[in-house]
């Protein structure tokens, strides 16, 4: 006599603290520094992110009266590549975790 196959159920999938970081919201903040002159700032953010100059002055008066703008919000690989790049054009900029999501 054939033995009936046992029923299998699936676990209930959970994921782990890193699948939940990464598919988390993450900001690129660009921060004031001494170095750079605003019109600079506005370019790098004009040819970077395709602001307009209105949207790029905006984000660049953020960046030198508040200390900080976020330029950019989405997935974190994206972020870091905005970050690294905004290193290469010389600005200070950091990768941070949108909690608002």
């Amino acid at each position: 006599m054939i033995a009936p196959l046992a029923r299998t159920e699936a676990a209930p999938e959970t994921k782990t603290e890193t699948e939940l970081a990464l598919e988390s919201v993450w900001r690129v903040v660009v921060l004031n520094d001494p170095v750079n002159l605003m019109s600079y700032v506005v370019l790098v953010f004009k040819r970077v992110f395709g602001f307009d100059d209105a949207r790029a002055r905006r984000h660049m008066m953020e960046v030198h009266e508040q200390g900080r703008s976020v330029v950019w919000s989405g997935a974190r690989e994206n972020a870091e590549a905005y970050v690294y790049t905004l290193q290469e054009w010389h600005l200070s900029a950091i990768v941070e975790r949108d909690e608002t999501h």
